[in-house]
């Protein structure tokens, strides 16, 4: 991930950091690395979507374990100076920065830490649709429900899941949405 860290430029260094610090405060549900990643490309850097997500999962894990042991922005330097691959001066004083102004505020108590490793609902979008004809079949009429969630997982990326349903399926997948909302009202 270091060698990553090298290929992004501070600015887009600095936004990544401050949404992972807002996602750890569960003020976001989750960091779009798919956006950051096209942004810094077309800025001229050549990194993938997998590398800079392994970028945000380390350094998840670095903000995260810090707030755990409640280091302080002097110790979290020096910490990351002494690894085996120090990292860039430039990630080192983003980190410090954004430490400095936001990681004492991270919430790390037990319940959000299990909350969050489920993952997060972030989005819900559904289309009706019609198939009129296949390669094997000349008339087929059938209706269908496309849908599609979108989730934050536990690391905080961000992915969309799509499925499909007949629509007998999606009236039960509405049903069953609709018994949680009434038992959530009694909540």
């Amino acid at each position: 991930a270091v060698d990553k860290i090298r290929l992004i430029p501070q600015d887009f260094f600095a936004e990544l950091c401050e949404q992972i610090i807002q996602h750890l405060n569960h003020k976001i549900p989750g960091i779009n690395t798919a956006e950051l990643c096209q942004r810094i490309q077309t800025s001229g850097v050549d990194i993938n979507i997998g590398d800079l997500a392994k970028v945000a999962n380390t350094l998840s894990f670095l903000f995260s374990t810090a707030a755990r042991n409640k280091l302080s922005t002097e110790e979290l330097v020096t910490a990351l100076g002494s690894g085996v691959s120090p990292l860039p001066k430039h990630a080192v004083q983003v980190i410090r920065h954004v430490w400095n102004e936001q990681g004492k505020a991270i919430a790390v108590s037990e319940d959000a830490r299990n909350t969050a490793a489920v993952g997060q609902f972030v989005d819900m979008k559904w289309k009706l649709g019609v198939a009129m004809s296949s390669d094997t079949c000349r008339s087929l009429k059938y209706p269908y429900v496309t849908v599609t969630l979108t989730v934050a997982d536990p690391s905080g990326q961000i992915t969309d899941k799509s499925f499909e349903m007949t629509i007998p399926q999606f009236k039960n997948f509405f049903r069953q949405f609709k018994e949680m909302a009434s038992v959530l009202e009694t909540v």
